[in-house]
């Protein structure tokens, strides 16, 4: 495995990098590879918008996109409604036929498939199967749910692995890859975080930028944020289990930002729960918002008291920025993890006494875990030099 670039050869010609961005959390992942890639000389880059971040009800990531100087080369309309398991299967093979015909026009160089979502295994099938090189980010890694099934299999289609760390590029080694094609360049998204970190201090104020829903309060007094998302192989329990998280923040009575779910199985449900709940009782502490764009999502992060949910926002960039986290349930279950998090189930009392510890305790060091900032230039300098080939060298 390599942990850096290999030398410059200036005379390499241009190389069209395409990066396919299907949700809110593909967005903040990919963000500063899509920087540095538009900064280097001999690249290329070709943006393909889809998915949930095309959708209204979902935050229209795309605007976001737009307005941060990205304008798609194509986009692609995929999510077949309904939020449950068949419409997912059916979104992903939508999915592969719409962007299948995209990378055929675009006949990039490589295509960039990001982390784990069934969008993401859509991306690198179409490519594969062009004979288009696959690069994926944020492979090797250990989940829950059918996130660790898709993230490997994309491994296994990919030519390129650009890893968070060791242990996971010993994962996807292990896995057959060969080490050479195998890079330890950190999470694009803990670039982030770096960056947000190294801000000077000031008051941001989430509500006046964003709007939102709910009744407006002081973040200045502290607040927790909640994200909490479906488990696909536990999609008929997601409204119970929003339940608990609500009951459990109704008790804590602290400040809260909590934001709506991914589109994933389940999603309706945690989405029917949070309405009945704030129509049924006196929340005047809570207020929810669909989206807010990457750095301000970690201004507002860097400033909460503690995350409650089962975000990997909790488990990456909060560790990094060293924030306290209560992560609820499986979904990011065998995923490597810093002091700052502790792990409930799906269980009122224990998110409220874990929270409260929380509350107590305070501020975190700064973690390293999953990067030092720096990936987004790396993984750029690294599709500029490395040999391309389809081929791949596969030892068992």
């Amino acid at each position: 495995m390599k942990n850096q670039s290999p030398v410059s050869n200036l005379q390499s010609p241009i190389r069209k990098i395409c990066v396919v961005i299907t949700a809110r959390p593909s967005y903040a992942r990919i963000k500063t590879v899509l920087e540095a890639i538009q900064q280097h000389p001999r690249l290329e880059l070709q943006l393909v918008v889809g998915a949930s971040a095309l959708l209204e009800r979902y935050g229209e990531v795309v605007n976001i996109i737009r307005a941060d100087g990205f304008e798609p080369n194509a986009v692609v309309y995929m999510v077949v409604e309904g939020e449950n398991l068949v419409t997912t299967a059916k979104s992903t093979g939508m999915g592969l036929m719409e962007l299948a015909t995209i990378f055929d026009n675009l006949k990039p160089d490589v295509v960039i498939s990001v982390a784990d979502r069934y969008e993401t295994i859509a991306t690198a099938i179409a490519a594969a199967y062009l004979n288009i090189p696959v690069a994926h980010v944020q492979g090797g890694e250990v989940t829950g749910s059918i996130d660790e099934k898709v993230r490997h299999a994309v491994t296994k289609l990919a030519n390129l692995h650009f890893v968070s760390n060791t242990h996971a590029a010993e994962r996807v080694i292990r896995l057959g890859e060969d080490p050479a094609t195998v890079f330890v360049t950190g999470c694009p998204s803990v670039d982030l975080a770096a960056r947000v970190l190294a801000e000077k201090p000031e008051q941001f104020d989430p509500l006046a930028r964003y709007g939102g829903v709910g009744h407006a309060f002081d973040p200045s007094q502290g607040y927790l944020v909640v994200m909490q998302h479906p488990v696909t192989t536990e999609y008929k329990d997601a409204l119970s289990q929003i339940q608990e998280t609500l009951s459990a923040v109704e008790t804590l009575r602290v400040p809260t930002f909590w934001f709506w779910p991914n589109v994933d199985a389940g999603s309706d449900r945690i989405s029917k729960g949070i309405r009945h709940f704030r129509e049924t009782h006196d929340v005047p502490f809570m207020y929810f918002f669909k989206n807010l764009a990457p750095e301000d999502f970690l201004r507002l992060l860097i400033g909460a008291r503690c995350l409650i949910g089962n975000s990997s926002v909790g488990i990456r960039e909060s560790a990094y920025l060293g924030v306290p986290v209560v992560n609820i349930g499986n979904r990011q279950a065998g995923r490597e993890r810093g002091p700052n998090v502790i792990d409930v189930g799906y269980d009122s009392a224990a998110i409220i006494d874990a929270a409260r510890r929380h509350l107590a305790n305070g501020r975190y060091p700064s973690s390293a875990l999953y990067g030092d900032g720096c990936a987004g230039e790396r993984i750029a300098n690294l599709l500029a030099d490395v040999p391309l080939t389809i081929e791949k060298k596969i030892t068992y």
